[in-house]
């Protein structure tokens, strides 16, 4: 889904995609996760990851001490470890490299800590179309790197 809108004070123009996963996870099993991909006159502003349940605590500090969780991403055949900013206990800021690999990819798994263990939210991106993210956030696909 796309969702377009204007600030009304900056007159600034934003787009949101918004990708639904395929499953539900165990702890709510009427909203789905999402990611969320936010952009502000033709350039990427942030995406978060919404898994619609209360997340586990954080268990590392960022760069700047910020909490994050640490989750492992599938993109199509290759899995890698990220550190996600952990916000309130409800959602995590995606990092623009897994962003850009996510818009590229045919599946898309991540695996956080929810409060009741490991759980993974399923997506499948690949009907994204490109050519309006590349025109909305100036970002382009990347290809997982090999760990």
């Amino acid at each position: 889904m796309v969702f377009h809108s204007e600030d009304k004070m900056t007159a600034a123009k934003k787009v949101r995609f918004e990708l639904l996963a395929d499953n539900y996870l165990r702890e709510d099993p009427d909203y789905k996760p999402r990611i969320e991909i936010t952009c502000t006159d033709g350039k990427h502003t942030y995406t978060d990851f919404n898994p619609g349940i209360r997340l586990g605590p954080p268990n590392r500090p960022g760069f700047w001490g910020q909490p994050q969780m640490r989750v492992m991403v599938r993109v199509d055949d290759a899995h890698s470890y990220h550190g996600w900013n952990w916000i309130r206990g409800r959602f995590l800021s995606v990092d623009k490299g897994t962003t850009r690999e996510l818009i590229g990819a045919h599946i898309f798994k991540v695996e956080i800590r929810g409060r009741n263990g490991p759980e993974i939210a399923e997506f499948s991106p690949a009907g994204l179309d490109l050519d309006r993210v590349k025109q909305a956030c100036d970002l382009t696909p990347k290809r997982p790197s090999k760990d």
